[in-house]
C-alpha cells in the first residue's frame, strides 16, 4: 500500500497504527461490529463508518488524514478504494486460523511488563516502546472497573523480537519506576506459583481460624461447665500407699455417686468427683464410719474444694476425661455418641472411674458429645493479578458507534 514513502507526521503515525489495529489479527476476530460491516461490501468499510470509532475520532475527523496515513504506512495490511472513501484488509493477508499452533505462537511472541503508573496512557506506552522492536499489539490490562492495572502484554511480530526485547537494558525503568519484564510463558508460570502459594496460605489460615474458633468454643463450654458444676469435688490426702480407686468407691457406696477418681495408686493425695454434692456425700460416709472416715485404717484429710481451686481441679479432670476418650477412639473402640466415664472403664477394665455398681458406668456418667463434657445431673433438657483469559477487547475505550457493539482502544 505504500504508494508514497514520505515521512509520516506524528498524527498520521497514530492514525495508521489505530486503523491497522482495528483490522489486525488480534482485534478483528473478536470485533463483532466490524465483522458485520465486512459482510456488507466484500470486506470494504467506509471511512465515514471508521470515523465513528471513538479512539480514531479522537485523533482525526478528516478522511483525508486517514487516507494519507495509510498511503504512507509500510505495513501493507490495508487497501484503499479508488475513490478513497473505503478501506479493507488486503485479501493477500488473510486472518490466521485461531488454532493451538497460532495461540502458541502468540504466547512465545508476547512479553509481560508491569510497573507503569496507573495514570499512564496507551500513547505513553507506545512512545516508550518506539524503537524497541516490531510490535504487533499492546494490551493495556484493566480491572473489572475498566481501570488500568499498571501492566501490559506486548505481542511482537516475531519470537526473535520478543527475545531481544527481554535482553534490553533500557526497559528496566519507566519514568523512574522499576519495571518487571517477563516472557508471557514466565509470567504464567509465576502466577501459577503465586496462586499455589496463595491457596496453601489460605488453607492454612482457614485451618488456623477454625482451630481458634473451636478452641474458643471449647473454652466457653468449659467455662459454662465450671460455673454450673460446683460443690462436687472432694480432695483427700494422707498415707495412701495401699489404697486403690476401688477403695474409695467402696467407702462412699450408698452415700454418694463417684463419677471420677483422680488418683494414682501410691500417691499421697487425689480428688473425687461426685455426681451431686460432695459435702453431703462426705458427711454421710463419715457418719456411717463413726465420725471419722479413714482409708484402709489410715487417717485421711478431706476437703471440699471451692472457688478458683475447685474450678482449676475440675478443669483438669474434664481434660483428663477428654484425653482418655481420644485415646480410646485412637484404638478403634466402638463407643456410642454419648461417651461415658466412670465405673471399671469403658470395656469393664479398671479405668479411673472404679467399679460398676459403685458409682461406675451404670450410675454416675460423664457424657461426651464431640468436645463437650456433660453430667447427668445437668440434663434438665439440654496476584497480584490473574493471567487473563483471551480478552474479548484489548483496547481502552468504547470505540464503536453507540448503537453497535462496544469497542476498546487500540493496542497495536
Amino acid at each position: 500500500m505504500a504508494e508514497k514513502q514520505e515521512e509520516m507526521t506524528p498524527t498520521e503515525m497514530k492514525v495508521a497504527r489505530q486503523v491497522e489495529y482495528y483490522f489486525g489479527d488480534h482485534n478483528l476476530p473478536r470485533d463483532k461490529f466490524l465483522k458485520e460491516q465486512l459482510q456488507l461490501d466484500d470486506g470494504w468499510v467506509t471511512l465515514e463508518t471508521m470515523l465513528k470509532f471513538n479512539r480514531l475520532k479522537s485523533l482525526t475527523t478528516e478522511t483525508s488524514v486517514v487516507v494519507s496515513a495509510l498511503q504512507k504506512s509500510k505495513a501493507g495490511l490495508l487497501e484503499i478504494s479508488e475513490d478513497k472513501t473505503k478501506i479493507r484488509r488486503s485479501p493477500d493477508k488473510p486472518l490466521p486460523e485461531l488454532n493451538d499452533e497460532y495461540k502458541d505462537s502468540v504466547k512465545h511472541r508476547s512479553v509481560y511488563i508491569k510497573g507503569f503508573p496507573l495514570e499512564t496512557t496507551l500513547d505513553e506506552v507506545q512512545e516508550w516502546l518506539n524503537g524497541k522492536g516490531s510490535i504487533e499489539n499492546i494490551q493495556m490490562r484493566k480491572n473489572l472497573q475498566r481501570q488500568f492495572k499498571g501492566s501490559v502484554f506486548v505481542c511482537f511480530e516475531t519470537e526473535e523480537s520478543a527475545k531481544q526485547f527481554l535482553e534490553r537494558s533500557d526497559v528496566k525503568t519507566f519514568k523512574d519506576n522499576k519495571m518487571l519484564v517477563l516472557s508471557r510463558e514466565a509470567y504464567h508460570a509465576k502466577k501459577a506459583e503465586e496462586r499455589k502459594h496463595y491457596k496453601a496460605e489460605t488453607k492454612a489460615k482457614a485451618k488456623q481460624e477454625k482451630a481458634q474458633q473451636q478452641k474458643h468454643a471449647e473454652e466457653k463450654e468449659m467455662g459454662l461447665l465450671l460455673d454450673e458444676k460446683t460443690g462436687c469435688l472432694l480432695k483427700f490426702s494422707g498415707e495412701l500407699e495401699d489404697v486403690s480407686r476401688e477403695d474409695f468407691h467402696a467407702s462412699f457406696s450408698g452415700h454418694g455417686k463417684i463419677k471420677w477418681v483422680d488418683f494414682t495408686r501410691g500417691a499421697k493425695e487425689g480428688t473425687l468427683l461426685f455426681d451431686g454434692n460432695a459435702k453431703e456425700a462426705f458427711e454421710k460416709a463419715k457418719e456411717a464410719n463413726g465420725g471419722e472416715l479413714k482409708m484402709k485404717g489410715s487417717s485421711v484429710t478431706w476437703q471440699v474444694l471451692e472457688g478458683d481451686e475447685e474450678k482449676e481441679v475440675l478443669k483438669k479432670i474434664i481434660e483428663a476425661q477428654q484425653e482418655s476418650y481420644s485415646r480410646s477412639r485412637g484404638r478403634g473402640a466402638l463407643l456410642p455418641s454419648g461417651v461415658t466415664f466412670g465405673g471399671r472403664g469403658r470395656s469393664g477394665g479398671r479405668g479411673r472411674g472404679g467399679r460398676r455398681g459403685r458409682g461406675g458406668r451404670d450410675q454416675g456418667r460423664t457424657h461426651f458429645q464431640g468436645k463437650k463434657t456433660k453430667f447427668d445431673s445437668d440434663n434438665e433438657e439440654d496476584e497480584g493479578e490473574e493471567a487473563p483469559a483471551a480478552p474479548k477487547r484489548e483496547l481502552e475505550d468504547a470505540d464503536s458507534p453507540p448503537a453497535k457493539v462496544a469497542k476498546t482502544e487500540n493496542g497495536s
